[in-house]
């Protein structure tokens, strides 16, 4: 499965969206998956809504919620219907193991707790109030909005292999 290039342009916008969404709901995992769903016309208002809990995973540190955001678009994509499709399920995982190298290369983790202690030099507890407000004083909020936006690039490059985006007015070519 070959990811499309699609044009700087809307990469830059699909950034912008993640920045000005994450700026209103404060929520990676539903951020990511909101500008995906957006973009590429996907289902899922229950998974909206679904992934509420999901960034950092219950804040715990644990996997970031722009991982599982857009894993869960690729799965919209990818993804297999009849739970006893074997093949559809192999067929899936390319994509997804594919977003979470990208990513990990690009921010060290998919961990939210090592990748905020990359990029701002320490661990945060950000189901505590007060380590929260010094996540948010660090310029936690400016990372995370950098950290989805790269996300949801990844993860439209590789979608846009299956279902054309919307505001691309460019054919994207494969890339190699």
């Amino acid at each position: 499965m070959a990811t499309q290039t699609l044009p700087q342009a809307t990469l830059e916008a699909l950034a912008g969206a993640a920045r000005d969404t994450l700026s209103r709901c404060r929520n990676c995992a539903q951020t990511s998956f909101a500008v995906l769903q957006e973009e590429f016309n996907l289902e899922g208002g229950p998974i909206l809504k679904a992934l509420t809990p999901f960034p950092g995973i219950a804040l715990r540190g644990e996997t970031c919620g722009a991982v599982v955001g857009s894993l869960m678009a690729l799965g919209l994509v990818y993804g297999r219907e009849d739970l006893e499709d074997w093949h559809a399920y192999l067929g899936s995982l390319p994509s997804a193991r594919r977003f979470s190298r990208r990513f990990e290369e690009r921010n060290g983790s998919t961990a939210c707790e090592q990748i905020l202690e990359a990029k701002l030099g320490r661990k945060f507890n950000l189901a505590d109030p007060v380590e929260s407000l010094e996540y948010v004083q660090a310029g936690g909020a400016q990372v995370c909005a950098e950290v989805i936006g790269g996300a949801v690039q990844i993860a439209a490059e590789l979608i846009a292999a299956r279902v054309p985006p919307r505001h691309s007015t460019q054919s994207a070519e494969p890339a190699v």
